[in-house]
């Protein structure tokens, strides 16, 4: 039985959920078997009727993934059950040719970064959405005086027009590191056992590089099996991109606090125990999802640091690791959207903290703050129209 009915769906989204599936890390694995033996089979590598036979069978709806996930326990990867199941399915003599030449690793690590693809194509997507809410905030409110806080204390006035445009510009951010990890960072891994690619002979650099554009990922220099770096770099993105949500979140909530007032959820959650209460229920999850992908983050940095050509652990605590940071990534950004949406503004309620402010008619502050939302704004439609 799934483990996060309970908890799981107040921080993701169900399209995550889907895309970091124990389904979709099989699917991914059986095709990377598949295109494998049919870029074997165009090199002469394994017989033409192998390859046919081989991606006839790599069908995820022939394969019990309870049964792998079980018997995964014995070898430290899900990848041998995988493999002995997909030979049983081929069947014959062209059996003896799956997972030609391959290793585990190649294996997992390809469909790690397939994965990581349709993640990422979701979560650009959720960016966007969030994107378009701060902008959409900002400049609605580009002259909406209120208080600007340093240290939780009054400062000096700001607009919340300003507000909305430096979430605006944290949350473009993040959608730029992760834009740029999709393009160019997602690397197909092809090795053998100990990644000197010797089974393939002559023939490797061929195979690397026409696997690599059958799978549409980026074509590595060597084999990666010991250079964690792409895979701890995406860990640090999905943190920081949490991390832009889950600011927006924290700013929400304090702004919401009964003695301040000044926004409010569209749909506030309920309490309890205290039927007045209105609590900013999306910004809470929010940073409770947030809280999550750091911790996930640790992980995949720590993975790095594994032993000699193939670890003993680390690369193993990616795989678990890599699926929670995106599930949590989606739900940070996605409760923040919802947060944003229909945010109900209180500009009365601004205005009266700010008349509190000594001082809080600057017009030069004002000029500065809505100046400054002006040059986010023109970022953010400057992105909009190339992206």
């Amino acid at each position: 039985m799934p483990s996060d009915r309970l908890f799981g769906p107040s921080l993701t989204t169900p399209a995550m959920a889907d895309a970091v599936s124990d389904t979709a890390w099989l699917a991914a694995m059986l095709r990377f078997e598949a295109k494998l033996a049919a870029v074997e089979a165009q090199l002469e590598l394994i017989p033409p009727g192998a390859a046919t036979a081989i991606a006839a069978a790599c069908d995820p709806g022939r394969f019990d993934v309870e049964a792998i996930g079980q018997a995964a326990a014995a070898s430290a990867t899900p990848v041998v059950p995988m493999v002995d199941a997909l030979r049983r399915e081929v069947g014959g003599d062209a059996a003896r040719f799956v997972h030609y030449g391959a290793t585990s690793q190649d294996v997992l690590d390809t469909a790690m970064m397939l994965v990581a693809r349709e993640a990422l194509d979701l979560l650009l997507a959720d960016l966007s959405a969030l994107a378009s809410e701060c902008a959409a905030l900002a400049e609605r409110h580009r002259g909406t005086q209120m208080v600007g806080r340093t240290l939780l204390q009054q400062a000096r006035p700001i607009t919340f027009g300003f507000k909305a445009a430096m979430w605006l510009m944290g949350v473009l951010d993040a959608r730029r590191r992760l834009a740029a990890i999709r393009a160019g960072r997602l690397a197909l891994q092809l090795g053998g056992p100990v990644g000197t690619l010797d089974t393939f002979g002559p023939r490797a650099s061929e195979l690397v590089t026409r696997l690599a554009r059958e799978l549409g990922l980026a074509e590595p220099e060597l084999p990666w099996h010991s250079t964690r770096g792409r895979v701890a770099e995406l860990g640090s993105a999905l943190s920081i991109a949490a991390g832009a949500a889950a600011k927006i979140a924290l700013d929400l909530s304090l702004l919401a606090q009964t003695e301040v007032g000044e926004v409010a959820e569209a749909a506030g959650g309920p309490s309890s125990a205290m039927p007045h209460k209105r609590n900013p229920a999306r910004a809470v999850e929010a940073r409770s999802a947030f809280a999550g992908v750091t911790a996930q983050a640790c992980v995949l940095h720590a993975a790095m640091a594994g032993e000699h050509e193939r670890s003993a652990g680390t690369w193993q605590s990616e795989w678990p690791a890599l699926s929670e940071a995106f599930r949590l990534t989606a739900g940070a950004v996605g409760r923040t959207r919802e947060a944003l949406t229909g945010l109900q503004v209180d500009t009365g309620r601004m205005r009266d903290n700010l008349g509190r402010l000594e001082g809080s008619g600057q017009s030069e502050d004002l000029a500065s703050a809505q100046a400054l939302v002006d040059r986010a704004l023109a970022i953010y439609h400057r992105e909009e129209a190339t992206r």
